[in-house]
């Protein structure tokens, strides 16, 4: 048997289940890129905003390449479970606010039509930093081939795209303006998101681009939510909690983390009496996750992999590791910002490193590894910047941008990056004693994002050097 909307009722007691009718309640919200964070995130705080009586705000989500979600959860009639793993025994409800799953590249109307129909006033984005084709200055790149393609074409296959016909549709039938929420781990989000579109839509049409900046609002958000990849043995683990199969089951951790911007264009569920916080500015905040808890991330993931180390709870237990990593977030990472008034961020770093610790959620060090190019300006050169401007260097992130350099070398494993290539090419041209220079000093790949001043470009040096020399 296999979860549905049929088999709901012969779920076990201790199996929560939504209190409302969810098939009775209309879509309200739209999102770009419905993969395991976002069912495990934004679909839960809206799932309890509906269980606590709010109504008409289900989610039509859509797949933008894979149809792996859509497979998974269109015999399911879009119900899906969420297992919750801490300290004690792990706690499971399914969650009903998702009302289908479209992908995109084979249902293009039908996506436009959610995006334009009345009834949709949010759409919100997990589309990674990758989705939003951002050049290195963080404009649109109109170069990428995927954006140059779609408008040479006319056939939409980005956000940019579909956004662009779904907000023709809304102007031209006066449905009015919608509230474009990320929720991407990227720096202002939502002014990204404002300056790209709106760049795409003066090339595609400046009369349209007018209207949305007058009508549509971009709300910046952070988001923190452990989401491990979902693997076979926990498949198995939670159909047993079921009694039945579910093949879109997403296992998390008891911490989950919201804040918006409070600026909508036409309403929103009250996500704030579920633990969401509504804010005027959500900069510390999303500066904190990115350098506090992304940073970490990204090095205990290459540091680990270096010392074939599988799990983010194996690295942080590593005697080296873990201590160093304690001394990234805390004295570089939250040194490097102002925090907001009654933000902890010493209690923030003991969180994060209690949760990095989880045993019961195997967090896979390659998968935070993925798309480092992508990750690595916000999570560590920013901080590196801000305190070379102050006279101050960071061993603690040098040392794990070391081992991200050797690891993008590529040497006996693959890399899962946009700039694989051209990060290879750079290793064979600059070579072991050159790359660090090629990529942080002067003119180098990532100068823009970071310079690094003589000390530290000697230190990185130094550093790759002796995780070569240690290979």
């Amino acid at each position: 048997m296999r979860l549905s909307a049929a088999s709901v009722a012969r779920l076990p007691a201790q199996v929560q289940v939504p209190a409302y009718d969810f098939a009775a309640q209309a879509v309200g919200i739209v999102h770009l890129g419905i993969g395991a964070f976002h069912r495990a995130h934004q679909a839960v705080y809206t799932d309890a905003a509906m269980d606590g009586g709010e109504r008409d705000w289900r989610i039509c989500g859509v797949s933008l390449r894979s149809a792996g979600v859509h497979d998974q959860l269109a015999p399911q009639d879009a119900l899906y479970s969420v297992t919750v793993k801490g300290d004690g025994e792990p706690q499971t409800r399914v969650i009903g606010s998702v009302a289908e799953v479209l992908v995109a590249s084979r249902s293009a109307d039908a996506v436009i039509s959610a995006l334009a129909n009345p009834a949709t006033r949010i759409v919100t984005f997990t589309v990674t930093e990758k989705g939003y084709h951002f050049a290195a200055n963080g404009t649109l790149d109109f170069d990428h081939p995927a954006i140059a393609e779609e408008l040479q074409s006319g056939t939409p296959a980005t956000i940019y795209g579909f956004l662009a016909r779904g907000l023709t549709a809304r102007r031209d039938h006066q449905a009015g303006g919608l509230t474009l929420l990320s929720c991407d781990n990227l720096a202002a989000n939502g002014r990204k998101l404002q300056r790209a579109l709106l760049a795409y839509l003066e090339r595609v049409d400046p009369a349209l681009a007018q209207w949305t900046e007058a009508h549509c609002t971009f709300p910046c958000s952070m988001v923190d939510r452990i989401v491990p990849a979902t693997t076979e043995a926990d498949l198995a683990e939670v159909a047993a909690i079921l009694g039945m199969e579910d093949a879109g089951a997403v296992v998390t951790e008891p911490f989950s983390q919201w804040v918006i911007e409070d600026a909508f264009a036409a309403g929103r569920p009250r996500w704030e009496d579920h633990g969401a916080q509504l804010v005027a500015d959500v900069a510390p905040y999303e500066t904190a996750k990115l350098r506090m808890l992304n940073g970490a991330h990204s090095a205990l993931a290459y540091l680990g992999l270096a010392e074939g180390l599988a799990l983010v709870s194996e690295a942080v237990a590593h005697p080296h590791i873990g201590p160093l990593v304690d001394r990234l977030m805390r004295e570089q990472a939250a040194t490097s910002f102002a925090a907001a008034p009654g933000q902890d961020l010493s209690a923030y770093a003991d969180d994060l490193l209690h949760r990095f610790g989880n045993p019961s959620l195997p967090h896979r060090l390659a998968q935070i590894a993925m798309d480092g190019s992508q990750k690595i300006p916000q999570r560590w050169l920013e901080t590196l910047a801000h305190h070379q401007q102050q006279g101050r260097t960071c061993p603690a992130i040098l040392e794990a941008l070391a081992a991200w350099i050797v690891f993008v070398r590529a040497d006996g494993h693959t890399v899962d990056d946009p700039m694989a290539n051209q990060l290879a090419a750079l290793w064979k041209e600059a070579g072991p004693e050159g790359i660090a220079k090629a990529m942080f000093g002067a003119g180098g790949l990532f100068a823009e994002h970071f310079t690094a001043q003589a000390e530290s470009l000697a230190l990185l040096q130094s550093l790759v050097a002796k995780r070569l020399a240690t290979r």
